[in-house]
């Protein structure tokens, strides 16, 4: 367990919630050690946990800070965290326009998704500083709370991360519906629809945790039969090219920022 104090910046909103409940139930880090901020200083996490309205505040009594908000918010933020590390939960905001405004001199990106809330996300993290190894295995140990987690070569990863990870279950979300409406044209009842839609891409995914997806697919393909047949007639349309277009658009968006 960690005796590091950790402050998050909108720590009671849905992603530094889900997070600081994930450190106290991982045991990563003491109750007392844990400040969270928002701007009304209600809505507690844990018993011992130090909620705060003032974000200079938090900041002062903290080792690192986390910001754990929107992009269009950080443009109001005023901190002052030169000598601390600052951990960016934000797309599309740069570790240098981070820098510049909170003072930092080590800024740490890091990309979760929507998953932290069943700790089931994949982090994505990159820091701006050479961090010696305790440091690095602090970081990673504290993503590793919400699922899993990696730190990338450099910032640029994060940037197109944020739209490939970083869309949590966007994608799989617009498959099940996609799969839905074209059953229910073809006849399917709706509810069925739905069901089976599903169960296609939840069980699905729980398969693919233990299976390699090009094995999975090359040994579908050689029964030459329905399932083979839907799958060449999306390797026909470029379903790689429709996805990387897809990803690529988001990664526009969080290289030239939000």
């Amino acid at each position: 367990m960690t005796s590091r104090t950790l402050g998050i910046i909108g720590g009671t909103g849905w992603l530094g919630r889900a997070i600081a409940e994930a450190l106290l139930d991982r045991h990563f880090i003491k109750p007392e050690c844990l400040l969270l901020s928002n701007r009304s200083g209600g809505s507690g996490v844990g018993a011992g946990v130090r909620l705060l309205a003032d974000n200079q505040q938090l900041v002062d009594q903290s080792d690192i800070v986390m910001l754990s908000i929107r992009p269009e918010q950080f443009r109001e933020l005023r901190i002052n965290a030169r000598g601390k590390p600052v951990i960016s939960l934000m797309a599309g905001v740069s570790a240098a326009a981070i820098s510049a405004a909170t003072g930092a001199a080590t800024v740490v990106r890091a990309m979760p998704n929507a998953a932290v809330e069943i700790r089931q996300a994949y982090t994505p993290w990159f820091s701006t500083a050479s961090l010696d190894e305790q440091d690095a295995q602090w970081i990673q140990g504290l993503f590793e709370c919400v699922g899993s987690a990696d730190a990338v070569p450099d910032e640029a990863c994060i940037d197109y991360l944020s739209a490939l990870s970083g869309t949590g279950p966007a994608f799989p979300a617009m498959l099940q519906l996609a799969l839905t409406r074209q059953a229910i044209a073809a006849g399917i009842p709706p509810a069925i629809a739905q069901r089976a839609a599903q169960g296609v891409v939840v069980g699905g995914g729980q398969m693919l945790t233990r299976h390699d997806p090009q094995q999975l697919i090359d040994s579908l393909l050689g029964y030459r039969g329905v399932t083979a047949a839907a799958l060449q007639s999306m390797v026909d349309d470029d379903i790689d090219a429709l996805m990387g277009r897809a990803v690529e658009a988001g990664a526009q968006i969080a290289r030239r920022g939000m």
